[in-house]
């Protein structure tokens, strides 16, 4: 195990991790960390390129095209696995289909009153992915969320106006309703259908 007792190797070290954090947030397929370290070497020691600037200007523009098409592709799966998810779901006893495109189902109905897009609430909610998998969620957190109705996504929006205080509803949530054509972060790809239980605790203002 390398040696971090002094505060410049610290330093250091915490550098890479802030630069491994961004290139592990938006990898591409046969990243070579080797490669990348004799990169930071070759300029920290002011060496000959081992690698002219115009086949570096090449080989970034091939890797952006690859990703790009990846993303794509992606983003195609994720959109007709959503639509056929939501076109079974809307099927189901206790399943609500709102204009929107919305479905929801009451586990709890509460009886308080109802917040309108100007309210601020606080909500406990669980967010996964059409699979299961779990991207955002307070209630693991163990810390309620305190938000503006208007000012979260849309099928966030639509539904929590149709909640009592009181109320935990499981919304089935199509892509145009959640993050759209440009997906957020790393979890969640373009066109992805996305569900969440929420509960409404209270209305703050």
């Amino acid at each position: 195990m390398s040696d971090y007792s002094t505060v410049e190797k610290k330093v250091s070290y915490g550098i890479g991790l802030q630069m491994g954090q961004q290139l592990a947030a938006n990898p591409f397929d046969g990243v070579d960390l080797d490669a990348l370290a004799q990169g930071i070497k070759d300029i920290f020691e002011g060496k000959e390129l081992a690698v002219p600037h115009e086949e570096l200007d090449a080989a970034f523009k091939e890797i952006n095209e690859r990703m790009t098409a990846k993303k794509a592709e992606q983003a195609k799966v994720a959109g007709a696995e959503g639509e056929a998810f939501l076109a079974e779901n809307a099927k189901k006893d206790g399943i609500t289909v709102t204009d929107s495109g919305l479905q929801y189902e009451i586990l709890v109905q509460g009886e308080g009153e109802t917040p309108s897009a100007s309210s601020t609430v606080k909500t406990h909610y669980h967010g996964t992915l059409i699979d299961g998998s779990v991207f955002d969620s307070s209630v693991e957190r163990g810390q309620p969320a305190e938000f503006p109705v208007g000012g979260v996504i849309a099928g966030w929006t639509e539904a929590l106006q149709l909640m009592p205080v009181g109320s935990k509803y499981r919304l089935y949530i199509p892509h145009n309703l959640a993050y759209g054509e440009r997906g957020a972060g790393a979890q969640i790809a373009p066109f992805s259908a996305l569900v969440f239980e929420v509960e409404l605790l209270e209305i703050v203002s």
